[in-house]
């Protein structure tokens, strides 16, 4: 197991590092932004800020901890979501991702899976405000890091404004500074999880009135954001930018949005982001991992580009993966350089 020493101060809640710390964020997608996932999108995007995919509190609590909770350090800065609504098991959840090393602990408020809602988490957690801020507060009191909340705009179609402002009061009220917000509704009966990331209607203006009568708050938008000039538009008005969907099907664009933000950053060229990946999977493979999961999130990498079906093809083919041979990436992105150049 690795851990790391934790802090010996809290922080107050308004001592928030630095607001460009939540500028470019990636969503915490179920069975998308595992560990080799989110090295892989650290590769594309310096500065990003990485989620893990929800980690419900029982699973922290008798399953394999090490599984869940271990990540390259270059992933940095990286935060651990957490499923829950139990303030004791998540306070002792948060304890263990800072113990590991997670620059942040964020609470799951938003998904609407059947799967959390028959555990009584996630989006669900929006009609019980004080529970939510119960939760909150047990966390902080067991971290020094921020804790943070992920949460959807409404119920249903429950649309009033004031919903989600009374939502965001309570835990304003309890120290929480940084809100993620998916600016839809959660429907919880009717809607499948796909639907619910597209069919409620956006409403960016009420992210931006939560900005508006919380200052003091970091306000992250999520929802609905793909094309990087889009993003960058959007940090006039909000914190911060979370991309989902968007950044596994065409992760080139957490490049694109992390130029633009910051032109002098440095970005890892393709041909060494290549490289590093399979220097990584190499490393990966001997502890057993399949090539076929480190290489999933670059699929879509090099979308719109000439040869870019050849690519893909060749790195979901599970007659080449299954023999785990790492040279398979730089195979592939050869081919894709010639197609280029012919």
């Amino acid at each position: 197991m690795r851990f790391v020493n934790t802090k010996s101060e809290k922080p107050e809640p308004s001592a928030i590092r630095n607001p460009a710390d939540w500028r470019l964020c990636v969503a915490p997608m179920i069975d998308v932004t595992d560990r080799h996932c989110r090295y892989f999108h650290r590769l594309l995007a310096p500065q990003a800020r990485l989620y893990t995919e929800m980690i419900t509190t029982g699973a922290l609590m008798h399953g394999d901890v090490a599984r869940h909770l271990d990540f390259d350090p270059s992933e940095q800065p990286v935060a651990l979501q957490l499923g829950g609504s139990e303030p004791q098991a998540l306070a002792d959840c948060a304890r263990l991702g800072e113990q590991w090393g997670y620059d942040e602990i964020n609470l799951n408020c938003g998904c609407p899976s059947e799967r959390v809602q028959r555990g009584a988490f996630g989006a669900c957690l929006m009609a019980e405000p004080d529970l939510v801020a119960d939760c909150i507060k047990a966390m902080q009191d067991a971290v020094a890091i921020p804790v943070t909340v992920k949460h959807r705009l409404g119920l249903d179609y429950e649309d009033s404004y004031e919903f989600v402002r009374d939502f965001v009061g309570k835990l304003h009220a309890v120290g929480c500074r940084v809100f993620i917000v998916h600016a839809r509704n959660a429907v919880l009966k009717g809607l499948s999880p796909k639907d619910n990331r597209e069919k409620p209607p956006l409403r960016y203006q009420d992210a931006a009135r939560l900005k508006r009568d919380f200052p003091d708050s970091r306000i992250v938008l999520n929802g609905g954001i793909a094309e990087a000039s889009q993003a960058v538009a959007l940090l006039d008005q909000y914190d911060g930018v979370m991309l989902g969907r968007a950044a596994w099907h065409n992760p080139a664009v957490l490049s694109e949005i992390a130029r633009l933000i910051d032109p002098q950053v440095r970005l890892v060229e393709p041909a060494q982001v290549v490289h590093a990946l399979s220097a990584y999977a190499m490393r990966e493979i001997k502890k057993g991992v399949p090539l076929r999961m480190i290489v999933r999130p670059m699929l879509g990498w090099v979308s719109g580009r000439t040869g870019a079906r050849h690519w893909r093809r060749t790195l979901s083919d599970p007659l080449l993966l299954n023999d785990n041979n790492v040279d398979l990436i730089e195979q592939a992105w050869s081919e894709l350089m010639m197609n280029a150049d012919a």
